[in-house]
């Protein structure tokens, strides 16, 4: 494995333990080790227990007494809380970008789309979930809002973490068609209608979450339905965005 050689070496080391979680290198409940992250990337404890503590703000890991860190496994109204709270931004995200939004953006959102179909059709999952990523991530990234997108992101890796690793039935080629309506919306420059399908793209997404949590009922659903507006409450069981080092915090990675 590479060595880390750069500067800011617990940005670094944070960058890589997160694409470790959402690869599954690191499933839910699995330890991270400090010592053995520090001798496979080259650096000492120090960078590495600094980025354990950062993810740890974010909700991806947990530190307890004697065990140390280990990555966490969020609840179904965890996930739903921070979907509703990210149905909310990208409505906001949608309205910003139609004023900024060019034929060569929505060009490129397509090509998204169309990638997503043919992961999807090739049965990697991965590939998709990295695509769907790209899709949103420039959605937001249109806006021109750089506090938009720091606080947008702060919220996905929670629930790429177990959306992708163990949401159980997703269905990839429904995950890649939700996404199409948001695209033709924007090209017809309607904000209400942006609005609509963003929303409604989080809602169907969100209908089949429970199976991910048999038994949990929708105790966590009403609160998110009414933090959306009543339209968009919802969790989405499709594979969700990779970081890759896409972290705006401390003025990283914004545009």
């Amino acid at each position: 494995m590479a060595q880390i050689t750069r500067d800011v070496l617990s940005d670094q080391v944070e960058d890589h333990l997160l694409q470790a979680i959402l690869s599954g290198r690191y499933p839910p409940g699995s330890r991270i080790v400090e010592s053995r992250v520090a001798r496979e990337l080259g650096v000492s404890q120090a960078p590495v227990r600094e980025a354990l503590r950062d993810l740890e703000a974010l909700g991806v890991v947990e530190i307890t007494a004697f065990r140390g860190a280990s990555v966490r496994s969020p609840s179904k109204a965890e996930l739903l809380e921070a979907y509703g709270v990210r149905a909310e931004l990208e409505s906001y995200g949608a309205q910003l970008a139609l004023k900024r939004v060019s034929d060569a953006d929505l060009a490129a959102l397509q090509r998204s789309i169309d990638a997503m179909h043919r992961a999807a059709a090739a049965g990697d999952t991965h590939e998709e979930a990295v695509v769907d990523g790209e899709f949103h991530a420039r959605l937001i990234g249109i806006t021109g809002n750089r506090t938009l997108e720091r606080v947008w992101r702060y919220l996905v890796p929670v629930a790429r973490t177990f959306i992708t690793l163990t949401a159980p039935g997703v269905d990839a080629i429904a995950a890649a068609d939700l996404h199409q309506p948001i695209l033709d919306a924007l090209r017809l420059r309607d904000p209400d209608l942006a609005v609509s399908a963003i929303r409604r793209h989080f809602e169907i997404a969100g209908s089949s979450f429970d199976a991910a949590f048999p038994g949990s009922g929708a105790a966590g659903a009403g609160s998110v339905r009414a933090g959306a507006g009543g339209s968009a409450g919802h969790a989405a069981t499709l594979p969700m965005e990779p970081i890759t080092g896409l972290l705006a915090r401390r003025g990283r990675g914004g545009a």
